[in-house]
């Protein structure tokens, strides 16, 4: 089997607990502190390794102790780093807000991420051509993202883009994808049309299909998926569980999807399993730590048939 190649970022998390988020210039106590592994490259490439898919990662590392432990990290997951650098600049961070209900806010400092940029896709083509299936987000430079996406499509490779964080993007970048998988937010700042339910869904999915992608899949939270190839669309609802934190479900999601098509599955059967995966990460707190492996999402799947 070629392998899956994700492209993107490595952070550390920074992860604050709260019963309530704070008001601007409010105060307030925080009830735990923990530190993880994260970066929606990273974790979608955890999520695609931990899902059963050889896994090629290209990051940039910064070259203080957190990039080295973080890499030693996910080689140690089987993943494949031979195309990631280490830069002079300090790694990538998030810092997380979590309250009781499990929502999150989110800043994040680019660091090292910001030298993941088109000259070094272009040293690795090689990489990219070799690859059975590339996946790509937003959290590195776009010049990037969009050079990787026409080396792909120059050598036959299929390519995934997950829209995140939402952003305008290029025609050329969309007439090089395969399928992208946004989700309400992202949607509509593709689109200009507000995704509120599955007939808004329908229509921002025949806007993407308009701008050349002919697969999209865009995400609804505890909706589910709604699912248009080439303008015939499915809602495939959401496995109903109670959430702890919904940090890198979306990513679950996607490196968990890439790694079902990676094997042959279906269409339908893939988004399953990353659905799956995704509503056993949300029971758990953090990013990295969360996502299961493929005996857990199997079981999962089994018992929710």
């Amino acid at each position: 089997m070629k392998p899956l190649l994700v492209l993107g970022s490595s952070n550390i998390d920074h992860i604050a607990q709260m019963a309530a988020f704070p008001q601007a210039g409010e105060t307030l106590h925080g009830e735990r502190y923990h530190r993880a592994y994260g970066g929606k490259g990273a974790n979608q490439a955890v999520a695609a390794a931990k899902s059963g898919a050889p896994t090629h990662f290209i990051s940039a590392f910064g070259d203080d102790s957190a990039g080295g432990e973080l890499r030693a990290h996910l080689e140690s997951l089987h993943i494949d780093c031979g195309g990631s650098k280490t830069v002079a600049d300090s790694t990538g961070m998030a810092m997380i807000w979590l309250n009781r209900a499990g929502e999150n806010s989110i800043v994040v400092i680019a660091g090292a991420n910001a030298a993941l940029d088109a000259a070094h896709v272009e040293r690795e083509q090689a990489r990219i051509a070799a690859a059975g299936l590339l996946l790509l987000q937003l959290e590195t430079p776009l010049e990037g993202v969009i050079r990787a996406a026409a080396i792909a499509r120059a050598h036959g490779v299929r390519t995934i883009l997950n829209p995140a964080p939402a952003a305008a993007l290029p025609p050329e970048l969309l007439a090089n994808l395969d399928l992208i998988t946004p989700n309400e937010t992202e949607a509509e700042r593709l689109t200009g049309i507000a995704v509120q339910d599955e007939n808004s869904a329908a229509r921002a999915a025949a806007n993407l299909h308009a701008q050349g992608v002919p697969t999209v899949l865009i995400t609804l939270g505890s909706r589910g998926v709604y699912a248009s190839v080439d303008g015939h669309g499915t809602l495939y609802p959401a496995y109903r569980v109670q959430p702890v934190d919904t940090t890198a479900a979306g990513d679950t999601f996607n490196g968990a999807l890439a790694a079902a098509l990676l094997r042959g599955e279906p269409l339908a059967r893939a988004i399953a399993w990353g659905q799956a995966a995704a509503a056993l990460s949300v029971q758990t707190l953090g990013a990295q730590p969360s996502i299961p492996d493929a005996a857990a999402t199997t079981a999962f799947l089994q018992d929710h048939s």
